[in-house]
């Protein structure tokens, strides 16, 4: 029986990038002592075929926490909000749960074994949506000259999600974890405290985000442990990647140009990515020539 596990979940509009997803883990010889497995929120049977002869094990997603319909409005792919939290339950048996988002491809082994060793010990493996080379964190609105109103993400999910002020002051100048990717044993504690408060988010707020807000304050607010990783476990910012002609890879944008683990299309502005694989993006190499690539994972 394989120790660590690596889960994702999508439906049938995002069978394609699961399948790359999938495709990028399993070109590593390392993946054959990790299993591979997916939760299903809409998949077809001929796609469910496809994905059957590649992976350990395939389960429909669940509505754990109870959603009222005018919330979900048909998005069954929303499931993966709430059930990634309850990953234990779906795939038993596994020591280590590694979650990667089906709008994300592996790049380099290195990351999937930094998540792994840094959830070891009862923590939260994780990156952040802050970096050196992400630019503004925080936004201000500034007013009479010198004094500003900072804005967060934090604090106002918090605030919508039916949190106290309290919590939300708690998390609001935190790193922003981005749950997107992220690793836990199967007997830490974080499953139970993260389900208490996301039963709290979907409640009060949108169901989109709401496992993130709810994991956020988990950690900054019931101080429960936590190991960051760097930002290249978990790149987003996609126009700041650069290309090493040299290594053939993908990098960080500075010095010493570190190889990309896992490139996460996430958020709108990598829409035209995460809709056509055959999109081309300009990026810079590492001697600073602009060049034509696309980004999608390909065999």
């Amino acid at each position: 029986m394989k120790e660590n596990v690596i889960i994702s979940l999508a439906d049938s509009n995002y069978f394609d990038l699961l399948n790359e997803l999938v495709d990028s883990i399993k070109r590593f010889k390392e993946s054959e002592n990790t299993a591979i497995c997916i939760m299903d929120a809409g998949l077809t049977e001929d796609q469910k075929s496809v994905l059957k002869k590649k992976v350990d094990e395939i389960k429909p997603a669940d509505w754990d926490i109870e959603v009222p319909d005018f919330k979900v409005k048909g998005r069954e792919w929303l499931k993966s909000q709430v059930s990634r939290a309850f990953l234990p339950k779906y795939f038993p048996d596994y020591k280590k749960y590694l979650w990667i988002d089906a709008d994300a491809w592996v790049n380099s082994w290195e990351a999937i074994e930094l998540y792994f060793k840094g959830c070891e010990n009862n923590k939260l493996s994780i990156a952040t949506s802050a970096d050196r080379a992400y630019g503004r964190v925080l936004r201000a609105e500034w007013f009479f000259g010198s004094y500003a109103r900072i804005k967060s993400q934090n604090y106002k999910h918090a605030k919508s999600s039916g949190f106290s002020e309290k919590i939300a002051r708690q998390v609001a100048l935190k790193p922003h974890l981005n749950i997107g990717v992220f690793a836990l044993e199967a007997n830490a504690p974080h499953w139970k405290v993260w389900q208490k408060n996301l039963k709290i988010a979907l409640k009060a707020g949108k169901i989109w985000g709401s496992e993130q807000i709810a994991m956020n304050i988990t950690i900054y607010s019931d101080e429960l442990s936590v190991e960051i990783l760097p930002a290249y476990c978990n790149w987003t910012l996609i126009e700041a990647l650069k290309y090493d002609k040299i290594r053939e890879t993908l990098v960080e944008p500075y010095l010493p140009n570190h190889k990309i683990g896992i490139v996460h299309f996430a958020g709108k502005n990598n829409d035209q990515i995460r809709n056509n694989k055959d999109f081309v993006s300009k990026i810079k190499t590492v001697e600073g020539e602009m060049i034509d690539k696309k980004l999608r994972f390909s065999n």
